[in-house]
């Protein structure tokens, strides 16, 4: 399904006849929406939920979860700070729509709260299936301790076409010891932010983005200043086509294997850490890049740094095009050769704009490579380390004013051939 064909549907399912709305009458909705709010606020505690860590808090936290979403279509539920023992899955699951739609919000609001999983088989600790339209879903202030035995730790998962999660937002999350993935999102989700959240020391990734079965999309996700480091496997993976993700000031560290693993490309990385990955590998030669990127992708001001087995930013194989500005990969100690990255393609294009580190085309892509130059401005001097480069080729201008090429690294002022001679 391409991206024009999934917001047409949105369009279809819930735009129709936004256009003739007067403003009066949205100011109206505007104030029905927030005395529902005010009336459907849940306190997970008047659900019998304690909170000390010692008693088994499941019972009444599926209460509360299936009294906001199956009998109230959302509302706000409080869970106070304390330790809440879980020992099985959480599972919001909404029935077909229209039934099941929730639209006015389901907002879980827990700064403080801590789900202690005591659950000793690989399933979720937290889970929300959407057979409907569900929008406005927000958890804020959460945490989530996984056992290690259990699965992942949160879950959203809409795998049938003409149903969605969108405007969703995660806010100041934690989630951390799991025995699978911190947090897994597969199928029609999309229009949703993370914020300042923490995916940390789970068995296999910090996170996982996928694309469903039937053709659901995953798509338009924008994740900020959030933390992925310490997880077995990958900080984050993008599988079964994802792509449309953003990451802006994210953070990926120590984890098992890549910081991100994108095999259908990412969208864009801007100001983005890599530093220490592929803790897994043995040494440093047998380390890799705190990316690998297949296809195509953006970054902008992403930084590498590595004193231990990360090699490189990124290792991508390049189909289409890959654009980096501002970008930097460097190492110290056991890894004092890591650079910015290792390029190959097939037919690919790259373009490099201000990026300091070592470059290696391994062949199958051009590399349109500016270096640190800024604004189209680049040294002139042949022994400059930052020539403009056309290819393979180095242009630089010699002592009498002529621009001169070569193929490969000049040896003196008077190399290669004069351009137009």
């Amino acid at each position: 399904m391409t991206d024009l064909h999934r917001r047409g549907l949105l369009a279809g399912t819930v735009g129709a006849g936004f256009g003739l709305a007067s403003a009066a009458a949205m100011a109206q909705s505007g104030s029905d929406h927030r005395r529902y709010l005010a009336g459907t606020t849940l306190d997970a505690t008047d659900y019998g939920a304690v909170g000390d860590g010692k008693v088994d808090d499941t019972d009444a936290l599926q209460r509360v979860l299936d009294d906001a979403v199956g009998r109230r279509n959302g509302g706000l539920i409080v869970i106070p700070p304390g330790r809440y023992r879980i020992t099985r899955t959480l599972r919001v699951e909404t029935p077909g729509k229209p039934k099941g739609n929730v639209t006015h919000g389901c907002i879980i609001r827990a700064y403080g709260a801590r789900l202690v999983s005591a659950i000793d088989e690989p399933e979720p600790v937290l889970e929300f299936v959407s057979n409907s339209v569900v929008r406005f879903l927000t958890i804020e202030g959460l945490e989530i301790q996984g056992s290690g035995r259990d699965g992942h730790g949160l879950v959203f998962t809409c795998v049938a076409r003409g149903r969605y999660i969108y405007n969703f937002c995660l806010r100041d999350v934690i989630v951390q010891r799991c025995g699978g993935d911190g947090c897994r999102m597969t199928g029609n989700i999309f229009e949703g932010q993370i914020f300042n959240s923490y995916f940390r020391d789970n068995r296999l990734n910090g996170a996982t983005f996928s694309h469903g079965p039937e053709n659901t999309v995953l798509s338009a996700v924008h994740v900020f200043g959030c933390v992925f480091g310490g997880n077995g496997v990958h900080g984050v993976e993008m599988i079964e086509g994802a792509e449309d993700i953003g990451f802006q000031g994210c953070y990926f560290l120590e984890n098992g294997k890549f910081g991100l693993s994108a095999s259908h490309g990412c969208t864009l990385l801007s100001h983005c850490g890599f530093e220490n990955n592929h803790e897994r590998a043995a040494s440093f030669s047998e380390g890799d890049a705190g990316i690998y990127l297949m296809v195509k992708g953006t970054l902008v001001g992403c930084t590498a740094y590595s004193i231990r087995r990360q090699t490189h930013l990124i290792r991508s194989y390049v189909t289409q095009n890959l654009v980096m500005v501002g970008c930097t990969g460097s190492g110290d100690g056991k890894a004092d050769g890591a650079g910015l990255a290792r390029l190959s393609g097939g037919h690919g294009h790259a373009v490099l704009l201000g990026t300091q580190g070592t470059v290696r085309n391994e062949g199958g892509v051009t590399i349109a490579d500016a270096g640190r130059a800024a604004a189209g401005r680049f040294p002139s001097n042949w022994d400059a380390p930052d020539l403009a480069r056309l290819g393979s080729y180095r242009l630089w201008v010699d002592n009498d004013g002529s621009l001169r090429i070569k193929k490969g690294k000049p040896t003196s002022d008077r190399d290669g051939n004069p351009v137009g001679a």
